[in-house]
């Protein structure tokens, strides 16, 4: 049986091949690799919604292909830790999609389902579609109320997050694409942010990474540092400015 340690070194190699060639084979691959994340975050949100758990572990193969096209296996981070926010973040789309019904007064339903009828009687009678004013009349409401009934009824369709609204270069551009979840978006630049400052670190020395590393990441006081690497707390701090600065001079935007 395959070790957890195997099984993350068969996925980057994956990930890194993708990279190179944009096989649908590679793909595929990384998306059976990777079920098991999407289906354990599909149960967790199946049990804070009404919808079915296959929907939701459905939709999240989405997420998880749109995780796979952005992954850049070069910056040196965890792919199932950069590939939650996508697979999460297409299931609340999903569920936002399916839950947004606006309800409309009974009243202006009646009204839309007697007009419909006296439209049908007046065009059959008068030859021709009448106008909002006959049917008004007809209905005995006056023109504003019926046109409020017809607007109430055209606004209480929810408009499908996949609806095609636009195209960028060969990809369309849906619906969904537009709107921000700032929820999910807050989670994607937090990875991105992540993603950038791990592979700055890698470029500094393994000494003054390593410093920055046990004092900033995992809170050991600077002289548990320099106790356990065998210098002096000032050296510790010396190599803590050292790499700061570095780091600051890497993450700055490049000007082109």
């Amino acid at each position: 049986m395959a070790t957890q340690s195997s099984v993350r070194s068969r996925g980057m190699e994956l990930l890194i091949s993708y990279h190179q060639n944009r096989s649908v084979q590679i793909r595929n691959q990384l998306v059976r690799l990777n079920a098991g994340l999407v289906r354990k975050i599909a149960h967790r949100v199946s049990h804070h919604c009404s919808e079915p758990y296959e929907d939701l572990e459905q939709i999240g193969y989405l997420g998880l292909i749109r995780a796979i096209e952005r992954f850049d296996p070069t910056q040196g981070c965890a792919f199932s830790s950069f590939a939650v926010p996508y697979i999460r973040g297409e299931m609340l789309h999903f569920l936002r999609d399916k839950g947004s019904t606006i309800r409309i007064p009974r009243r202006w339903q009646e009204l839309q389902r007697e007009g419909q009828k006296v439209k049908e009687e007046l065009t059959a009678n008068l030859g021709y579609s009448p106008s909002d004013t006959e049917i008004a009349r007809q209905l005995g409401i006056s023109v504003d109320e019926w046109r409020e009934s017809q607007l109430a009824t055209q606004n209480c369709t929810p408009l499908s997050l996949d609806a095609t609204v636009g195209q960028q270069v060969d990809v369309p551009m849906t619906l969904g694409d537009t709107l921000l979840d700032t929820h999910y978006q807050t989670l994607q630049n937090a990875e991105e942010e992540r993603q950038q400052l791990q592979g700055a670190l890698s470029q500094l020395e393994e000494k003054t990474r390593k410093v920055i590393e046990f004092v900033f990441l995992n809170d050991i006081p600077r002289k548990e540092v320099a106790k356990q690497i065998g210098v002096s707390p000032m050296t510790v701090t010396r190599w803590i400015q050292k790499g700061i600065s570095q780091l600051v001079s890497l993450l700055r935007p490049q000007v082109v």
